[in-house]
């Protein structure tokens, strides 16, 4: 049986869901609460890190290299482009949502609002959280000029950028941080891509004690 190890509200695991999705690869969802860093866990990834995939008896970590892994394995439909330059396009902004937006977004709101929560590690800081959603319209505004100029984000064809910039947003939607009238542009991107049948696992997410924001699951928002 293919497994991913992940957390629901992990914007590394749903980009490798969203990818897993897209190619029509069935794996099985095991919930695994990663920071009590049980053994049997830290066997299958000593960095102690989720999304950890179990495919084809192979043990996989790293979200960026699970998911290169499946383009290359299973090429069609395709995410990274074929031409070297768009594919660094792809890979840049990548690293720009998985590193700067998640350092400046995605680890202060949801680690505030969200992980302190279930962890039960107290209250929110609301300075920190202040700061992450000041940070958040600058990363739309820079989205948007972005998409003024291209189809998707890297270009002409959705790729992996668009889903994991989704897969960070999508955290962030859940929880109703996202002003979406800030941008048509990023809000009709937004549209399209959770419109997508690789979307609806996403969609169906329901973590207890946190229900997701009246607007998460609609596809018309």
């Amino acid at each position: 049986m293919n497994r991913l190890y992940h957390v629901a509200l992990s914007p590394f695991c749903r980009k490798v869901r969203l990818v897993l999705a897209e190619k029509k690869i069935e794996v099985e969802l095991v919930e695994e609460r990663y920071w009590e860093q049980a053994p049997e866990f830290l066997r299958r990834n000593p960095a102690g890190k989720v999304p950890v995939l179990r495919l084809d008896g192979r043990i996989m970590a790293e979200s960026q290299a699970i998911c290169e892994f499946i383009e290359e394995t299973v090429p069609t439909p395709p995410l990274l482009p074929r031409d070297p330059l768009a594919r660094y396009e792809v890979r840049r902004l990548c690293a720009w949502f998985d590193d700067k937006f998640n350092a400046e977004v995605t680890a202060k709101v949801m680690g505030e609002r969200v992980w302190k929560k279930i962890r039960k590690e107290g209250y929110p800081d609301s300075k920190t959280v202040k700061s992450g959603l000041s940070a958040v319209k600058r990363h739309l505004d820079y989205m948007g000029e972005l998409l003024d100029q291209r189809r998707w984000l890297a270009g002409d064809v959705l790729t992996l950028a668009d889903f994991c910039a989704a897969a960070h947003l999508s955290c962030l939607d859940y929880i109703s941080d996202v002003d979406w009238d800030r941008s048509a542009t990023v809000k009709d991107w937004y549209a399209k891509i959770k419109s997508r049948p690789a979307f609806r696992s996403l969609l169906a997410d329901h973590v207890p004690g946190l229900p997701p924001s009246a607007q998460y699951a609609e596809l018309d928002f």
